[in-house]
């Protein structure tokens, strides 16, 4: 069998590394994370701590739940709704 996405609405924020008070207003599951001597965008997900990379969106799920998404594979599924 095949399927086809159902067409939802989501919201997200694109994490530019210079953004980091839009990102944090915008998903209450996101902190920063010591790691290596530097902080790392760290978001609480259902699967546990996910690390988001620079220029990574931010997607806030139908279910209010956060996770970050490579911008080749976002930019590929999703369409800015105007």
């Amino acid at each position: 069998m095949r399927y086809v996405k159902k067409p939802i609405i989501i919201d997200a924020e694109k994490w530019t590394g210079s953004n980091l008070v839009d990102i944090l207003n915008f998903c209450d599951k996101c902190y920063l994370k010591p790691t290596d001597g530097k902080e790392e965008l760290t978001i609480a997900t259902l699967e546990g701590p996910m690390r988001a990379s620079v220029n990574d969106y931010i997607i806030k799920g139908i279910q209010g739940e956060f996770y970050a998404c490579k911008p080749d594979i976002f930019e590929l599924t999703y369409d800015i709704v105007k």
